[in-house]
């Protein structure tokens, strides 16, 4: 079994400021919009490298969303900041109707999302985001695991045509993946092979699944881990290959499970090939106020769940 270390703890919501920043030097074309968050967006040396390409908006989202979408039509490539919840449930009509409808390339990169949020609770901890952005047509969706990856996403998008939601959070987490490593837009990565049970995560979840992982592999379980950070469009083939050996699944979000990760593979699964699932994810609920690390605990998000899951889908082979 690969083994995965990290030297630091870091942000994801930093891979995306120093993406952006890097952005800026070297694609003129690129511009940036946020609402009254720019510190907490790590958007501040974009803004002081690239003062004219850089619009404050104030805390007016939706109107940051119809600015995002006229700046396309000259040739710019826009990317909107703000927390998550606002970056969608806010602004979801004029995402709909400005953005995706009329098919403008705009980035729409969201920090703070889920539980990780931590102290500001509920009202910020958005939820369903994935699920809001998942169901227009035509809007990429995509969701990293730690800073390194979150880097090499902001940097891909810039070349994709066409409107993508860019989701990463708040907490410092594990940064493990490689820096060098190719981003893919809709591909999945193996992280370890397995045959006994296939574990699907994305985001935060994806490094609580290696530790479960390891654990699982201490009781005498072979479990395959996939990273799929490209909720939309998905990768199908990985996963229909990894259940062709496994016959079960696992599937680990940050999220509600209505609408999330889990229920786009539960569609995968019952058009091609039908096996037992078990989902890691918050169960119809709003999230609280509280640490990052508690609220993961409580709501079951977290490597010891994901073995509780693993148990219970083995079960059902």
């Amino acid at each position: 079994m690969r083994e995965f270390n990290y030297t630091e703890l870091k942000d994801t919501r930093s891979g995306f400021g120093d993406g952006l920043t890097e952005l800026g030097r070297k694609n003129k074309n690129v511009v940036a919009l946020c609402a009254d968050l720019t510190g907490s967006l790590k958007m501040s040396q974009f803004k002081k490298e690239n003062p004219s390409r850089f619009f404050q908006v104030g805390i007016a989202e939706a109107n940051m969303m119809g600015i995002a979408a006229g700046l396309t039509i000259g040739g710019k490539i826009p990317f909107t900041g703000t927390f998550a919840n606002f970056s969608t449930g806010r602004v979801y009509d004029q995402i709909r109707q400005s953005i995706v409808y009329s098919g403008k390339n705009v980035k729409i990169c969201a920090s703070h999302a889920g539980i990780t949020l931590g102290e500001d609770g509920a009202t910020h901890q958005i939820l369903e985001d994935i699920g809001l952005m998942k169901m227009l047509p035509g809007m990429t969706v995509i969701n990293t695991c730690d800073y390194n990856q979150t880097k090499l996403a902001t940097l891909k998008i810039a070349d994709y045509q066409g409107p993508v939601y860019l989701r990463f959070g708040r907490p410092k987490v594990p940064n493990f993946t490689n820096p060098d490593q190719e981003f893919q837009i809709g591909k999945g990565i193996i992280l370890n092979e397995g045959k006994d049970v296939t574990i699907v995560a994305t985001g935060h979840l994806v490094w609580e699944s290696i530790l479960a992982g390891q654990k699982l592999n201490n009781m005498g379980v072979s479990a395959e881990i996939i990273n799929i950070h490209t909720i939309k469009p998905i990768d199908e083939e990985i996963i229909l290959k990894s259940i062709n050996k496994s016959r079960c699944i696992v599937t680990a979000e940050e999220h509600n499970f209505l609408g999330g990760l889990g229920e786009s593979i539960s569609r995968v699964l019952t058009k091609n090939d039908p096996v037992p699932q078990e989902f890691i994810a918050t169960n119809d609920t709003f999230g609280e106020s509280g640490s990052p690390s508690k609220l993961m605990d409580k709501y079951g998000l977290n490597c010891n769940a994901i073995v509780k899951a693993v148990e219970k889908v083995l079960s059902r082979k």
